[in-house]
């Protein structure tokens, strides 16, 4: 591994042990053991002086992205080899706390990576060759705010599951409305409460995408609206939902990409900091 050039191991040694700096909690241990002398000024200089990331030769991997953003880099797996994803989620879990994510993984990925990486939950827990999962190592502690996502139909589970699975990751205990699409309105208004009662909701829905309006005019809780590939030729793979969604008379709805289930979560775990 090396620190934008400087060669150094899995972290760097300062006092005999191994420092990363991951997240808001590990600054404030590095800030704190710096004070009670257990690290060096000199050498706490010289591990802030760049911030780190991983040469794997493949890949950068960023260690510092959680002290940035607020939440990790997250390994996406299309286009990775198998032996590729697990290296990156070994690095990532070799610092910090924080969750570390897989996410549109097949299943020789998954299981590369949790045979290198054991303890990784995956999400959904049973698929074939053709379905892709999320699977989330060090889920974080529990966080305050009630998320809803919500779907069309069916045939957008498999977006709902990537949403579900990387808020579970980010500390939400997120509840599900599915299939309640607007040729059924009344399968929504069913469950009026619920979005009254939400702190962040993430719609979820291809065909016309016109469910995120109707629910985001029926509630003052932020919404993410998150267009789906499902639907007929003039779906457009999902085009179609996703210009309906940016073109909404209701005001202020976020809109993610495609299919981008794990994006919409991360807009809520932003929304809700």
């Amino acid at each position: 591994m090396r620190l934008q050039g400087v060669p150094i191991c899995a972290g760097t040694v300062m006092a005999g042990r191994i420092v990363r700096l991951m997240d808001e909690l590990d600054v404030r241990r590095f800030v704190e053991d710096v004070a009670a002398g257990t690290i060096a000024p000199d050498d706490a200089v010289e591990r802030l002086r760049r911030l780190p990331f991983a040469e794997l030769g493949f890949a950068k991997v960023d260690h510092h992205r959680p002290l940035r953003q607020g939440m990790p880099e997250a390994v996406y797996g299309p286009g990775k080899t198998p032996a590729q994803c697990a290296a990156v989620v070994a690095e990532l879990l070799s610092g910090g706390s924080g969750p570390v994510l897989l996410t549109r993984a097949g299943p020789e990925q998954v299981a590369a990576a949790l045979t290198r990486s054991p303890g990784g939950e995956a999400r959904p827990e049973r698929v074939d060759q053709r379905r892709l999962q999320t699977v989330v190592w060090r889920h974080a502690g529990p966080r305050p705010g009630r998320v809803l996502v919500c779907s069309a139909g069916t045939a957008d589970e498999p977006v709902v599951e990537e949403c579900v699975a990387t808020l579970r990751a980010y500390g939400f205990r997120p509840e599900t409305l599915v299939d309640c699409g607007v040729a059924g309105v009344h399968r929504l208004l069913a469950s009026y409460d619920d979005l009254q009662e939400a702190d962040a909701i993430v719609v979820v829905a291809g065909m016309e995408g016109a469910l995120a309006s109707l629910v985001a005019g029926l509630t003052s809780a932020p919404v993410i609206a998150v267009p789906t590939s499902a639907g007929y030729g003039a779906a457009l793979e999902g085009v179609t939902a996703l210009l309906a969604m940016h073109a909404s008379c209701a005001s202020g709805i976020t809109v993610v990409g495609i299919d981008n289930g794990y994006g919409a979560a991360c807009a809520v775990a932003r929304t809700l900091r």
